[in-house]
């Protein structure tokens, strides 16, 4: 063999080693396994400290709540409020949210989340969870705790499936705040620290599907840890299975088309599913949570085999040592984006966070567009609802077209205002979705100008904020107040509630 063949020869197995590193699959990895000396089930996170000191040092980063993104951070501001600065509100603001959630606890009090750490915090303080009901229930079912605790398993196998429609207060004392929320025990059996599942709706989903967690590739498993919580999910009619009990709606696919057609049905009696009926117009409302899974992996990142951790848990070196970081947040807090340059290296810095915030910005200005729309099609329902002048021959059909249109186009909003990237995990899909629910929400508009022979059409003339100004101000305590209640018309539709004082302050019982 000459030199020519020789180099070429090498030249080509490396080539080869190099593009067999890209295929799925090809090179599996094997993921450590330690003697934690830990029993199993561990849930504590201080457990862990003395173990695994590096990772658990950084996993305690999570309790900062200062850091800002252009977009988002950990300073739980109110996200209906661009007025007040931080950390009451933030400059990207989303104003009507209280609007179109008016007749669901999200409109008490809906905030940017912290860190995983403040899980259990953040749920016990927030309005949506009753705190002021004389007998001390929250009016929400213990499935709220189902991505704030690993507990809920354990929970579930010791009393069955009943616990998930208990009263969420009933176990407000059975947590260690600060120590108990999301942490070691979420993601990994805690004898050995390999990756495993708590959640339960996401193990019936892989069985459903086919699936066994066993043979997954550790890719794959990377990413469903982060999958048991960052989703779209919604709890279960007692006629579709155990009453409150949460289920991942993926059965027919991940993008909102596939999510919206199973949700026509699996509600009560296999019909349309609801979560509320909007006060205003009285729309059966799906109430859209928090989709990264779905959105995330058919997008550039997702598609290419980027995990969840790859971005959000890079390696870390420290005293020689190699560790994959457990301060679970944006790249974008790390000035120097290393998390992105691992692959990226050619770009520096300010290079890849220009790009991330273009996207957003794109983003965000269609999601303010998307909200004001959905917005205009709710007031249009409640004007075609009380109008009493001569209706189309077709009213009852036109206006069943019509609501039908409000639910998709909120919903088809709602997915991508929830999803926690700000369009960054996937462009297309977020402008694409947006798009969808801005023409949804307009046909509503046009089939109660149908239906009402555009009678109703100068109440609709204008800016959507001069006709329905944003619901700025609005709690449980504020409900109580028959005079608050009349400051907006959209709110003179919500009842007054009994006044009342707070019955629980985080996880005690004051009264």
């Amino acid at each position: 063999m000459n030199k020519t063949t020789m180099l070429t020869t090498g030249a080509v197995l490396v080539c080869s080693l190099f593009l067999a590193g890209c295929e799925d699959d090809t090179y599996a990895v094997k993921t450590p396994v330690y003697d934690s000396g830990l029993p199993a089930n561990t849930l504590k996170a201080s457990e862990f400290e003395k173990a695994f000191p590096l990772q658990y040092a950084s996993y305690r980063q999570n309790d900062e709540s200062s850091v800002m993104t252009e977009y988002k951070g950990s300073v739980n501001f109110r996200k209906n409020d661009g007025v007040n600065p931080l950390p009451k509100g933030f400059k990207a603001a989303q104003p009507y949210l209280k609007n179109l959630w008016l007749g669901y606890p999200f409109m008490y009090e809906y905030n940017e989340a912290r860190g995983h750490t403040y899980a259990v915090k953040d749920i016990l303080d927030i309005d949506r969870i009753n705190r002021y009901a004389p007998d001390g229930k929250g009016n929400m079912p213990t499935t709220c705790w189902n991505c704030k605790v690993p507990n809920i398993s354990q929970w579930v196998a010791a009393e069955g499936d009943g616990v998930w429609s208990r009263d969420f207060n009933d176990y407000r004392t059975k947590v260690d705040v600060m120590n108990e929320s999301i942490s070691c025990a979420t993601c990994h059996d805690t004898t050995n620290m390999e990756l495993q599942l708590y959640s339960i709706p996401l193990k019936d989903w892989l069985a459903r599907s086919g699936k066994d967690w066993a043979t997954l590739s550790r890719n794959e498993k990377r990413s469903l840890v982060c999958g048991q919580c960052h989703v779209e999910y919604y709890f279960t009619h007692k006629d579709n299975g155990p009453a409150g009990k949460p289920v991942f709606p993926w059965d027919n696919g991940f993008d909102p088309e596939d999510m919206y057609e199973y949700y026509n049905t699996h509600g009560a009696n296999n019909g349309p599913f609801t979560d509320f009926v909007h006060a205003v117009s009285g729309v059966n409302i799906i109430k859209a949570q928090h989709p990264e899974y779905e959105t995330w992996q058919n997008g550039p990142h997702g598609a290419a085999g980027v995990s969840c951790a790859d971005c959000h848990m890079p390696y870390k070196k420290q005293d020689g040592k190699k560790y994959s970081s457990h301060w679970w947040t944006s790249p974008l807090k790390d000035p120097e984006l290393t998390a992105c340059r691992t692959c990226h290296s050619d770009k520096t810095p300010e290079h890849l966070r220009a790009r991330v915030h273009d996207i957003q910005e794109k983003t965000y200005r269609q999601l303010l567009k998307a909200q004001e729309r959905s917005v205009k099609a709710h007031e249009a329902v409640r004007l075609a609802n009380e109008f009493e002048g001569a209706r189309n021959a077709r009213y009852e059909e036109l206006m069943a077209m019509a609501k039908e249109n409000v639910r998709k186009g909120q919903f088809f909003w709602d997915l991508i205002s929830a999803e926690n990237s700000v369009g960054f995990h996937n462009p297309a899909k977020a402008l694409d979705t947006l798009m969808s629910s801005t023409e949804y929400s307009q046909k509503a508009i046009d089939l109660c100008l149908e239906a009402t022979n555009a009678q109703i059409a100068a109440n609709l003339a204008g800016d959507i904020k001069d006709i329905v100004p944003p619901i700025l101000e609005l709690s449980r305590k504020l409900q109580q107040d028959a005079e608050f209640m009349n400051s907006h018309k959209w709110l003179t539709y919500l009842p007054v509630l009994p006044k009342a004082e707070q019955v629980w302050e985080g996880n005690k019982r004051i009264r």
